[in-house]
């Protein structure tokens, strides 16, 4: 029976039908799975559906606090005018009462208001207060707060009562059979220590550890014979992850660019521990409870911090950062000062029971 704390608030008899516009980042899209859940909580018999960019959906595939996973292909079918045109058409026909905007951006609200759903929540940013029913003002104190409750705050805002920042993450028992077929066409043997790095990152360079210091790291990993490193990351990352597996030699695997994401989530899954840089796939790690070292440079490692007790931080304290740029206008000193000695005393730390049987090469 639902909590007498969740139930009727907002009067549940209202928000019959609900639309959440999800964000466009993976991380973020991570981060935003404990409001999903305060929604469905808050309001157990609405028909919840949520609308996506396609690749960032497949972070919500079997979420069960969703009824439907709408697909904006904003670059594909939704393209152009007569694209949104269809887009609107499509969700004005579904007759939602309430769309709840995690995204910020004008369009989010614009789309919304010509789909005729009469109650439109989201901040007030991107000049687009005029087209919310619920402007959520968002202030300083709300821009300083980690991620998942920055979106939480949306909730509250609009009188929606909230939960825990826990984040979700749901594998169906036929992607674990996947990620072993996986690991089988790789010839890794079953039973070994599985270690995912994550050398790459989405939002720019500056967020990147360097290659060399990866592959350093795995190098020492490795003098354990048990274990296996798997190397994530988009098509992208493809050659930066031959290159490290280049160096490190037998048992690194490549999978950048091979796998879908909901293949990478499975893998990620099986791991024994994770390294990554601030990145979609920390998140997901995190959410998963893997024991995990995430490396930071001009990232907020308060504000998107990866939310686990498993989940340890990296970071070279800098008077420049977090200055959030993209590329770095500098030396890079914030990544410069994080050594192979550094995260790999972490590593020794976290993901092994027996550090004894790591041993330091350094």
């Amino acid at each position: 029976m639902m909590s007498q704390s969740y139930a009727n608030s907002l009067h549940d008899d209202k928000y019959k039908k609900i639309l959440i516009r999800s964000v466009n980042w993976i991380g973020d899209a991570v981060m935003t799975t404990p409001a999903i859940r305060c929604i469905r909580r808050n309001f157990p018999r609405a028909d919840i559906r949520l609308a996506a960019k396609p690749w960032v959906a497949q972070v919500f595939t079997h979420n069960p606090y969703l009824d439907q996973i709408i697909i904006y292909d904003s670059g594909g079918r939704h393209k152009g005018p007569l694209g949104k045109a269809a887009f609107i058409r499509e969700i004005a026909e579904m007759g939602f009462d309430t769309a709840v905007l995690f995204q910020n951006a004008f369009e989010a609200a614009f789309l919304a208001f010509l789909g005729n759903i009469p109650q439109r929540i989201g901040f007030d940013t991107d000049g687009r207060r005029f087209l919310l029913t619920r402007p959520v003002p968002l202030t300083n104190s709300i821009k300083k707060m980690h991620h998942t409750r920055y979106y939480l705050e949306i909730l509250k805002g609009a009188g929606i009562k909230t939960g825990s920042t826990e984040l979700d993450m749901f594998i169906a028992p036929e992607e674990k059979v996947r990620a072993e077929e996986i690991l089988a066409d790789f010839r890794i043997p079953r039973g070994v220590r599985l270690i995912g790095v994550n050398p790459g990152a989405a939002y720019g360079s500056a967020k990147r550890w360097f290659p060399d210091r990866y592959a350093d790291l795995i190098n020492r990993l490795l003098a354990d014979e048990s274990i296996y490193v798997l190397i994530f990351g988009s098509s992208g990352e493809k050659d930066l992850g031959e290159w490290i597996c280049g160096q490190a030699g037998k048992r690194c695997v490549n999978l950048c660019g091979g796998t879908n994401l909901r293949e990478a989530i499975s893998l990620i899954d099986r791991c024994s521990g994770f390294i990554t840089n601030d990145s979609g796939l920390m998140h997901i790690s995190s959410a998963l409870n893997i024991p995990l070292i995430a490396i930071f440079g001009p990232t907020d490692h308060i504000t998107t911090s990866p939310l686990s007790r498993s989940a340890k931080i990296v970071r070279s304290r800098t008077e420049c950062s977090p200055c959030l740029k993209r590329e770095c206008p500098l030396d890079h000193s914030c990544m410069e000062g994080v050594t192979v000695d550094m995260v790999f005393a972490e590593a020794r730390k976290r993901f092994f029971s027996d550090r004894r049987s790591v041993q330091d090469v350094s």
